[in-house]
């Protein structure tokens, strides 16, 4: 363990509410640098860290700066990681190694979040949508490290379900093969990001934070290795018509399959595509996703 240390920097606030056993709700930092454009996504960072704070919790926003795994994040970071965009290179699980020994910056995906909150004794995490099963990854084999992430990694995931860019049918198949319960949050159906529908079953509807838990609690107690997802359906007023984003998404990944976009950079070029094709409408769906995710987030946080 001593070994983390090199790599691994916790702030002051969020290292003393772990050791307080205070209520902690990690977040990304992906959606910061590839998620949306600069001012919005800085803005949307900080409304995120103090809608936790609001519902009783500590924000800890985990990103890779100077060779270092951050878990909390400063106002000065948020901003940094915002403004150099793109330029802050997207870190997956595989990318750790590298930009850590080299002293490089990245910004943090589910996976890597998931790690960092993990290392820290963080349980809970908020996010937008997971990553999962791509459509035609029976050809591509494209699936995203969260969903290993997500069988291997004691942190609950709260999310509006996985983004509705994916196969959702595969991505629930895959969990399921991974035994990693699927929850849905007020809900029996899966939520698809813009959406509160995809006509996909979740394993189980709770209905409270102290119900969600109370099953992460028994599921640590057993020794089961892995995360929970949490599923937690987009505001109705905030919801997008599901024939038209659809219609939208499936434009979108005809778009990127003619200009060869595949990987890492699939799923940020899509998002940003998607943004242009509605008007900015997606972008705003997003937004309100995430908020309503880290309000809920903080609320089981505080439960456990």
């Amino acid at each position: 363990m001593n070994g983390i240390k090199q790599f691994l920097s916790v702030s002051d606030e969020v290292r003393a509410a772990v050791e307080a056993g205070k209520p902690v709700v990690a977040l990304e930092s992906t959606i910061i640098s590839h998620g949306m454009p600069y001012p919005k996504n800085v803005e949307t960072a900080l409304n995120v860290e103090n809608i936790v704070r609001e519902n009783g919790a500590v924000p800890a926003t985990v990103c890779i700066l100077g060779g270092k795994l951050r878990v909390g994040a400063s106002r000065d970071d948020i901003e940094y990681l915002g403004k150099t965009g793109l330029n802050v290179p997207k870190a997956s699980r595989r990318d750790l190694p590298v930009l850590l020994s080299k002293g490089m910056d990245g910004a943090t995906t589910v996976t890597t979040t998931m790690i960092g909150a993990a290392l820290a004794g963080i349980k809970v995490f908020a996010t937008g949508g997971v990553g999962g099963v791509h459509r035609g990854a029976e050809v591509t084999m494209d699936i995203s490290a969260d969903l290993e992430e997500l069988a291997q990694t004691d942190v609950m995931v709260v999310c509006a379900g996985c983004k509705s860019i994916l196969d959702l049918k595969l991505t629930l198949e895959y969990l399921e093969t991974k035994g990693v319960p699927v929850i849905g949050y007020g809900t029996e159906e899966l939520p698809a990001f813009y959406t509160d529908r995809s006509g996909l079953k979740v394993d189980y509807r709770l209905d409270t934070p102290e119900e969600v838990a109370a099953a992460f609690r028994a599921k640590l107690a057993l020794g089961l290795k892995g995360g929970m997802l949490v599923t937690n359906p987009i505001p109705k007023q905030y919801a997008m018509d599901p024939d038209e984003i659809n219609a939208t998404i499936e434009q979108a990944v005809k778009d990127a399959d003619s200009l060869g976009i595949r990987g890492k950079a699939l799923t940020p070029y899509l998002l940003d595509h998607i943004q242009k094709m509605t008007g900015g409408r997606s972008l705003e769906s997003n937004i309100r996703l995430v908020y309503n995710n880290a309000a809920l987030a903080a609320k089981i946080a505080c439960a456990l």
